[in-house]
């Protein structure tokens, strides 16, 4: 059986002069409260809970391979939010990989506000065929293409200063190559926000939900193409390479 761990958290109301900030970096309307910005204080509670002496893995490494975002009812900006937050160990898959799986309920005065479910890899397994991996890497690569832009060298810089996520593979050249990585890229919850802020122009709603499956990083300096694959569903592509895939609603 999975093992579950759980912790609670609260916050003293939603921080008005981030959102404002966050709006601005990922181009939501200056009033408008994202879905994907329960994200920033969620990711906290994710945070310290990994941290606490029952987590079994090692923070450095985790990868962000999912995420799941749903709003059940508007929340009040002034008022105090409990982050409850439920850790599911996963048995080792087939290839010896683990997976744990956060959910984390916002609520505020008894009402539930949004629900969020990440899924990191904590241990890799045993790596697929370079065939198996190119062959996803350019699947599903047809649809409308409804947005682009182009990401700056600095831009996972700017959004650590907003997100709080610092985490050195997404910084500098340097510190990137530190961890295993060619060039630094781009946080995940950082083009699924973009995404986001492009689906409601386009569409003319706000959404309430929004999942990703995170499947390649996106390296800074690189273009990202947004296309709408079928109803409800979208794909984030950068060159030939399929790197998020989602739907919403």
């Amino acid at each position: 059986m999975p093992v579950e761990i759980s912790s609670t958290f609260s916050l003293e109301q939603i921080d008005v002069d981030t959102l404002k900030r966050y709006n601005a970096l990922l181009g939501f309307a200056p009033d408008a409260l994202p879905i994907t910005f329960y994200y920033l204080p969620t990711q906290r509670a994710h945070l310290a809970t990994m941290l606490g002496p029952e987590f079994p893995f090692r923070l450095a490494g985790m990868v962000h391979v999912e995420n799941d975002i749903r709003e059940l009812q508007q929340p009040g900006l002034k008022q105090p939010m409990e982050l409850s937050t439920r850790v599911v160990l996963e048995p080792p898959a087939e290839n010896g990989a683990r997976y744990c799986e956060l959910l984390t309920i916002g609520s505020q005065q008894g009402r539930e506000i949004f629900e969020c479910r990440s899924r990191y890899l904590a241990v890799r397994g045993k790596r697929k065929a370079p065939a198996a991996q190119r062959s996803r890497a350019v699947a599903g690569s047809a649809g409308q293409r409804i947005g682009e832009w182009l990401l700056s060298a600095s831009a996972g810089r700017e959004y650590a200063a907003v997100s709080g996520d610092w985490n050195p593979i997404h910084l500098w050249p340097w510190s990137a190559r530190l961890l295993g990585m060619n060039a630094p890229i781009i946080h995940g919850m950082h083009s699924v926000a973009r995404a986001c802020a492009v689906l409601e122009q386009a569409e003319g709603v706000r959404l309430s939900a929004i999942s990703a499956r995170f499947k390649a990083p996106i390296p800074l300096g690189s273009p990202v193409e947004l296309r709408l694959a079928e109803a409800g569903t979208y794909q984030l592509h950068s060159g030939v390479t399929l790197a998020v895939e989602g739907n919403w609603r």
